[in-house]
């Protein structure tokens, strides 16, 4: 009996600390919407719930010089954008988390923590190695279409470099939408690309996608219509309100549960005649997925590091990938603010960036003189 004791306080002890890990990391929630004229939109929800990733607008132009990074240092793959991109960065460096390039192909990192295990470093292909944190600008800067990344990721090595700000290699996995609506997952397991074909357009993050899409099994029971009245004896029952058919829905903030309910969401989502209004849809639906302080970050975070916080979701995009425009809203101001890839010019030699907030505060419009 005090073995068992042992044994159980050990392994309460181990769920505890591995508990402890993931709530430090990526919460983010991304999804994909078709619309009638066979256009699609993707976006997402950025949390990292232990410190602001002060995150940039970032313009690649064309012919811009990549170098992939190796555990050696800037020693891996090298290439040239062909195509101009716009990308939100992450800790002040020109690291893309989420992008779309001028041909409207979107690629998203969303963190994959404990399953992400990349290739073995070969310090002799070095010449073909990048990181996780080069893949989003190596996708968007030299593809046009979801079948060329698959060609283009198959003969590139990914391997694991540890990233300062964090301690450990990023682990990650990817989901990338070209205009069609197309989709597709990008994911390193035992060492293996992977690639699943994402046709419900819809991303989180751990177990594996194929673990997600067998536990959407579990809710074959969810409906957008209302439950009907049922009578039992001489009594009739009625659904106390509208939402019936969704009763079950999964409410916490894991990525199980959030996926399932993103594909919930999405899937019950209504018919949407034009990329505007799947713009304003894909916002309302990732509102669903907003994550206060408090209930990500963990408790044994650095409150230092959380000084300026609001929010543990950092910013939320939304990308027209016909109209190749970015929409965002940020945890300071959810005014929806927009930059058009059309409009910018790709031809300048660096990396430019936009601030993706003027003020560090809500934009608020006062109607009060309105009275009439």
């Amino acid at each position: 009996m005090i073995k068992v004791r042992i044994l159980l306080s050990a392994l309460v002890g181990s769920l505890l600390l591995f508990s402890s890990h993931l709530t430090i990391v990526h919460a983010c929630t991304g999804i994909r919407l078709s619309v009638k004229d066979g256009s699609a939109v993707y976006g997402r929800t950025m949390e990292w719930g232990t410190f602001d990733l002060n995150s940039r607008v970032a313009i690649i132009p064309h012919g811009y010089e990549f170098t992939g990074l190796t555990p050696d240092g800037h020693n891996g793959k090298k290439w040239k954008s062909k195509y101009g991109v716009i990308g939100l960065d992450m800790l002040g460096k020109d690291l893309l988390a989420d992008g779309m390039n001028e041909k409207g192909l979107a690629t998203g990192l969303f963190y994959h923590p404990g399953y992400a295990t990349y290739m073995e470093y070969d310090k002799a292909q070095s010449n073909n190695t990048i990181t996780a944190v080069d893949i989003v600008s190596y996708i968007l800067s030299q593809f046009a279409t979801i079948d060329e990344v698959k060609r283009g990721m198959e003969s590139v090595k990914v391997v694991p470099v540890v990233e300062k700000a964090i301690g450990i290699p990023v682990q990650g996995h990817w989901m990338v939408t070209e205009p069609s609506g197309k989709s597709i997952v990008i994911e390193y397991s035992n060492k293996e690309l992977q690639i699943f074909e994402n046709t419900l357009g819809v991303i989180t993050n751990a177990p594996t996608y194929d673990w997600h899409m067998t536990n959407l099994r579990n809710y074959i029971n969810l409906s957008a219509v209302a439950l009907p009245t049922i009578k039992i004896e001489n009594l009739d029952f009625s659904p106390l309100g509208g939402g019936s058919g969704m009763i079950g829905l999964p409410g916490d903030f894991t990525p199980p549960s959030r996926f399932v309910r993103a594909v919930a969401w999405s899937q019950t989502a209504r018919p949407l005649e034009d990329s505007d209004e799947a713009i304003y849809e894909l916002f309302r639906i990732l509102d669903n997925f907003n994550i206060p302080l408090g209930a990500a970050e963990g408790s044994d975070s650095e409150k230092t590091k959380l000084k300026g916080m609001r929010s543990s979701t950092i910013w939320t995009t939304g990308w027209d990938l016909t109209q190749k425009v970015l929409y965002f809203h940020t945890q300071h101001n959810r005014r929806v603010r927009q930059v058009t890839l059309n409009k910018i010019d790709f031809s300048k030699k660096e990396i430019t960036h936009i601030q993706l907030d003027d003020k560090k505060e809500q934009d608020i419009k006062d109607i009060t003189l309105n009275a009439r």
